[in-house]
């Protein structure tokens, strides 16, 4: 649940990004303003909002030395939702990145 709050923050933040445009540092007032009264970044904040709050539920459950690196996995959602949401291109170097987060997360949480 956590993760994937965590996700759908990432996705409105950058759609709302992406709705703010190229910002300029002469109107810092302005721009704080536009990102307060942009929907899909207020969502977006709303989205890790909650995400936090279920990762604190999570720690009353689980082993920080569990749940910390499961978290790691937003980073692997994200790029994949860049990819195919975004269109953004995933490099090589990337892909092996995220493979190694995922066999990461594996090794932490597998219990034999």
């Amino acid at each position: 649940m956590s993760v994937m709050a965590s996700v759908g923050g990432q996705f409105f933040l950058k759609v709302g990004a992406l709705k703010l445009g190229s910002l300029n540092p002469g109107n810092t007032i302005g721009q704080i303003l536009s990102i307060a009264t942009t929907p899909e970044l207020v969502v977006g904040l709303s989205c890790y909002g909650l995400g936090a709050i279920a990762y604190i539920l999570l720690l009353t459950k689980v082993n920080l030395s569990i749940a910390g690196p499961s978290v790691s996995l937003v980073y692997v959602f994200s790029v994949l939702m860049g990819y195919f949401i975004f269109r953004e291109p995933i490099p090589m170097m990337r892909l092996i990145g995220l493979s190694f987060i995922v066999s990461g997360v594996i090794l932490v949480i597998w219990q034999k």
